[in-house]
């Protein structure tokens, strides 16, 4: 295909998979990839020339020319041909894969004014990482060295225990690839871990990265993305919509804690950003690094099948040791009525304040209680919208839906019964736990971290400025502070409700569970200092808790990967839901029976499970029914499910039908 075609096939970031027809416009060389502006009725829409020649037999009066072609380059063959794969795997319109490569509406929307205009993004030079590695990380990044720059795909797994300096040792990779002039994209899992990666960033490379992700103001996104398109940044660090970027000259893409849920988007196009960096890699014929000290089922197995090759650090770097960890039966000790933090661990959390040290005290639960019950009736607050119960928070003094965002004042009376003064709440969140601590602790320098309390990354920042200054002797957090952070004076992890997400039918519960608790035990003793971690637990007996309390990750991996293989689950089997959402419970119900009326025969390698009530039956106002997809590792099942879907009868426009492939939570 060349440049001098008349016609050109258009694809628009709207929910439509079709291509539209244009003519090419009087000024402006047009060529496969180039991003254009067309008219489409009365709009003028920014799109991207997916094909040569016209798609149709349209009589040429009736094709319209484009409207000009904007100044950045084309979007290569790889990242269309992404675009294309995304659209198939997830089952959604090619538009809306294009409106996350088109990330940034104000590029488009002021680039006729600022197209001449300086950039404002300082970028680089970026020096070599000067670090002392150990022996194991020479022979890992000898093991990268070889496969970038190679023009070939080569998916590698950098697994290494907590604290062994897997992100000194990608670096190194990293260094190559931009030393090559090309570009290399960090994948992060959680946007509040970039404020201390960039400082690990900076430190190493002497020059802060390029930062991608959704708190970035509308200015920096502009100008990022004009620099990414136009090559200009050479290291990126981003949050999972990064992939979609349309980077000018990517030499290599690393996966940061790859086995973290957050890089399954679960809103909109459901896709997973681990799987769909590989799929880009192998596009773009460069490697793709996933960087884990737990990595994920499906990455073992593929490192077991010999598909991906792997890198080991099995040691801490330098003096530091693995912590010790100790399970303690909460059967046995028998916490005082109405505390949550065990005597003996709250004198092993005031022993390492008296040594200097510092101490994290983990819970997975924001807020300061998950539930307030009614003690006269029993009556459980539940949200008006979901099928969910409302959690108090102390900040606002209000019960907050975590799922929906409703809150309202706790009221003075039950709800049901109208007794006064009767409702209290049950059970622990972080404020309850941190609120009991301070309170046995009373001198201790104590913060709170979780998403509802630091709503934004600089109250982030001053929380981890805090731990490694050593202005703070404890924090209490949820999961955002399992990833990714290093303060060298944390020597202690106390770990309130080990057991907590061992309960329920998920699929991935004893998995999530053995990665988050190997993780926050992972932040304790770092340097110099010894570490010990505590596991508070109702089911000390439990695998999960025996596996990491032995430190015997490959019985533990051996053991989930054989029940999935008997059962021909992920990664042995496929998965997928088919979830109807509606305002009218009787009319989702309905239809959910005349899909099941209307399901083909599959054969048996092909199984459709349902109809039931999803776990969360009442979302945001929405009742919910889910089908259950189940299929051989060699079936199709997204051609399976187009069969089972053009099958039934039109869906009724007051529902809506949302398709998950590997879905990653069930609620």
């Amino acid at each position: 295909m060349t440049a001098d075609h008349k016609y050109w096939q258009v694809l628009l970031p709207r929910p439509m998979g079709d291509l539209y027809d244009y003519a090419a416009p009087a000024d402006g060389v047009v060529t496969p990839g180039s991003i254009v502006r067309v008219p489409f009725g009365r709009e003028e829409l920014t799109g991207v020339v997916w094909a040569a020649g016209a798609s149709g037999d349209w009589p040429a009066d009736k094709i319209k020319p484009m409207a000009g072609v904007w100044p950045l380059p084309p979007i290569s063959p790889a990242l269309r041909q992404m675009v294309d794969f995304t659209a198939q795997y997830t089952m959604q319109p090619r538009g809306l894969i294009l409106k996350m490569v088109l990330a940034e509406k104000s590029v488009f929307a002021m680039a006729k004014r600022e197209s001449a205009r300086k950039p404002n993004v300082a970028i680089g030079p970026y020096a070599v990482p000067k670090t002392d590695l150990s022996p194991h990380q020479e022979n890992a990044v000898g093991l990268l060295r070889r496969n970038i720059g190679a023009e070939k795909f080569a998916p590698i797994v950098l697994r290494g225990v907590t604290g062994s300096g897997k992100t000194e040792t990608y670096a190194q990779a990293i260094a190559a690839v931009m030393a090559a002039g090309r570009q290399a994209l960090v994948l992060l899992p959680e946007i509040a871990l970039s404020a201390q990666m960039l400082g690990r960033f900076t430190q190493l490379f002497g020059a802060a990265p390029l930062l991608w992700h959704s708190q970035l103001t509308p200015a920096q996104r502009r100008e990022n993305y004009r620099a990414i398109a136009d090559g200009r940044a050479r290291l990126i660090l981003g949050a999972r919509s990064a992939l979609f970027l349309p980077y000018q000259n990517l030499g290599l893409i690393v996966v940061d804690e790859e086995h973290d849920g957050s890089y399954k988007q679960e809103e909109g196009v459901q896709y997973h950003a681990r799987d769909l960096a590989v799929y880009r890699a192998r596009a773009e014929k460069i490697a793709v690094i996933l960087a884990s000290a737990t990595p994920s089922l499906e990455t073992q197995a593929n490192v077991l099948a010999g598909k991906y090759q792997q890198a080991v650090l099995p040691e801490r770097y330098g003096a530091a040791q693995l912590p010790s960890v100790t399970v303690l039966d909460l059967r046995a000790e028998k916490l005082p009525r109405g505390r949550f933090v065990s005597d003996r661990l709250i004198e092993v959390l005031r022993t390492t304040t008296a040594l200097g040290q510092q101490s994290l005290i983990f819970l997975n639960r924001r807020g300061y209680a998950p539930l307030t019950l009614c003690r006269a009736c029993g009556h459980r607050v539940m949200c008006k919208r979901c099928s969910a119960w409302l959690v108090e928070h102390q900040k606002t003094g209000k019960l907050h839906c975590h799922h929906c965002g409703y809150a309202a004042a706790k009221p003075n009376t039950c709800p049901q019964c109208k007794a006064a003064d009767s409702l209290h709440p049950i059970g622990p969140g972080v404020e309850r736990v941190a609120e009991e601590v301070q309170k046995l602790l009373p001198d201790l320098r104590l913060a709170v971290m979780s998403s509802d309390l630091t709503d934004d990354i600089a109250k982030v920042a001053g929380i981890v400025q805090g731990l490694e200054s050593g202005a703070l002797d404890a924090v209490v957090g949820t999961q955002m502070l399992a990833k990714g952070y290093d303060f060298p004076k944390l020597s202690t992890v106390v770990v309130v409700d080990a057991d907590l997400g061992l309960m329920g039918g998920d699929l991935r519960a004893a998995e999530r569970t053995y990665q988050l608790l190997q993780q926050v035990a992972g932040r304790s003793g770092r340097r110099e200092i010894p570490g010990q971690v505590w596991l508070q637990s109702y089911m000390p007996e439990h695998p999960v808790l025996q596996a990491i309390a032995q430190g015997d990750d490959e019985a533990f991996y051996n053991l989930l990967l054989d029940e999935r293989k008997i059962m021909s689950l992920p990664p042995f089997g496929k998965l997928a839901s088919v979830v109807l959402w509606g305002r009218d419970a009787v009319l989702v119900n309905q239809y959910a029976a005349a899909l099941a009326r209307a399901t083909p025969a599959m054969g048996e390698n092909l199984h459709i499970l349902g109809p039931a009530p999803a776990p969360l039956q009442k979302l945001r106002g929405m009742h919910r029914v889910r089908f259950l997809i189940k299929a051989d590792k060699t079936v199709n099942i997204q051609a399976g499910i187009d069969t089972w879907l053009r099958a039934a009868p039109a869906l009724p426009r007051a529902l809506r039908l949302q398709v998950d492939i590997d879905p990653y939570s069930f609620g």
